[in-house]
């Protein structure tokens, strides 16, 4: 179903079973870019280990799929280590200068504002707790991304209703062509 090589990051705590990127994991084998700390992480570690991993595969046909605080490290990883991938599906990401960014992150703040050097897709909710939507939109001008507002959607998981998430296949689709 698809042609790239599709790597997950989730954000933190990360994703649960019924989680829409753990469902997609299984059922089309997507990999899972596993974290050392879920918990209390620091974005040094997580582009770090981004890196280790895209490293192993051929850059022209990795995907990055990244939800919440992770889209942050996926831009902070294109500025280390300016890598062209085929593209990134950057969902509900939470903005680490917000009061309701979570505690126990570390070095998330401020979220950087680079252009990607790819094709990217800032999937947004019009009342994301992390994230308000004008600010989600000056990240996908400012990372070169396009924005797509799903409407009422919250924080895009499992809390706000979203297991297997066919619309988010649809968007991922278009940076899979």
């Amino acid at each position: 179903m698809f042609k790239s090589t599709i790597l997950t990051l989730p954000g933190i705590g990360g994703s649960g079973p019924q989680h829409w990127q753990t469902l997609w994991e299984d059922e089309y084998g997507f990999t899972r870019i596993e974290q050392r700390d879920w918990e209390t992480p620091t974005r040094a570690d997580w582009v770090a280990n981004i890196q280790k991993v895209v490293s192993g595969y051929d850059p022209k046909a990795v995907i990055l799929v990244g939800h919440s605080a992770v889209c942050g490290a996926i831009v902070e990883w294109t500025q280390q280590y300016p890598t062209k991938i085929k593209g990134a599906l950057l969902v509900a990401p939470a903005d680490p200068e917000a009061e309701t960014f979570p505690g126990g992150a570390h070095g998330f703040a401020p979220m950087p504002l680079a252009a990607l050097p790819f094709p990217s897709i800032v999937v947004a909710s019009a009342n994301d707790y992390f994230a308000s939507v004008e600010r989600t939109k000056q990240f996908a001008r400012a990372w070169g991304s396009e924005h797509v507002n799903v409407g009422q959607a919250g924080h895009i998981n499992v809390s706000s209703g979203f297991g297997q998430w066919n619309r988010g296949l649809e968007i991922l689709k278009k940076l899979d062509s």
